[in-house]
């Protein structure tokens, strides 16, 4: 298993800086005024299954590549989406380039592409670039539909 790597996360309630654990049971929250907070990590070929697939919340995947001008684009609009949903999901960011035999997993034709699993299984899926109000209605209907 990978050693508890964490990434660090302002709340956006008091702006307090936080170390949030890239694969975790639950749903992190501000260690001072206990508000969820945005939980946005990186993954690869390797620990993909630990951070995005037992996930108990639903994950967003972003499958990204550095040369791509969309997925700059919609990677600050996702990040808003994931601190407007913060304890709801977890946003999992993929570098195609760097991690091969996931690009070929999810059969990435175009990046960016986005994924939302629920327990390891793919319930939505989407390719190019949005604004953040579409993402979001996206991905709350998609973890909506999950539960009804």
């Amino acid at each position: 298993m990978s050693t508890m790597q964490a990434t660090t996360v302002s709340c956006p309630n008091c702006g307090r800086t936080n170390r949030v654990p890239v694969a975790a049971e639950g749903r992190p929250k501000c260690g001072h005024c206990k508000q969820p907070l945005p939980w946005t990590v990186d993954a690869g070929d390797d620990d993909f299954a630990e951070v995005a697939e037992r996930a108990d919340v639903p994950v967003v995947v972003d499958l990204w590549a550095t040369w791509c001008g969309p997925c700059r684009m919609v990677s600050p609009a996702l990040e808003k989406v994931a601190t407007d949903l913060a304890g709801r999901i977890k946003l999992v960011k993929v570098d195609v380039d760097k991690n091969p035999r996931l690009s070929q997993r999810f059969e990435v034709q175009a990046v960016p592409t986005l994924l939302i699993l629920d327990r390891g299984e793919t319930v939505a899926r989407q390719a190019g670039a949005a604004p953040a109000p579409a993402l979001r209605r996206w991905v709350e209907q998609s973890i909506t539909a999950r539960k009804g």
